[in-house]
């Protein structure tokens, strides 16, 4: 489960941070500080997710923040380049980030013991 939310967090950080460039230079359909910023929260979810991978602490708290970051990008550039949010599309990116969180907190490996969490008997 660690690995899979690790990868699919790399997927969609990599992706938001191709995202950023593509548009910071090229066609510029957004402002240049969003584009800053869906980079910045992308870079931050990509190194937050090999914090995640080896289950170092703040790491989980890192990837929830950079996926809440690309949330209110989202609804930010919805707004501006659609005229208004479609509450559809931001249910499912709400659902898969709440998916990836959920994969990485129940395979989450406790440090000493190399356990994982959802197993433990603590």
């Amino acid at each position: 489960m660690l690995t899979l939310a690790t990868l699919g967090m790399i997927a969609y950080g990599s992706y938001s941070v191709l995202v950023g460039v593509t548009d910071l230079f090229g066609a510029a359909q957004y402002a240049w500080w969003a584009d800053a910023c869906l980079i910045g929260a992308g870079g931050t979810l990509v190194l937050a997710s090999a914090f995640v991978r080896v289950s170092m602490p703040g790491g989980l708290a890192l990837a929830v923040a950079g996926l809440f970051a690309l949330q209110s990008i989202s609804l930010h550039t919805a707004s501006q380049l659609y005229g208004g949010v479609y509450l559809l599309a931001e249910i499912v990116r709400a659902g898969f980030a709440t998916a990836l969180v959920g994969l990485a907190y129940f395979g989450w490996e406790d440090q000493g013991t190399g356990t994982v969490r959802a197993h433990s008997k603590d």
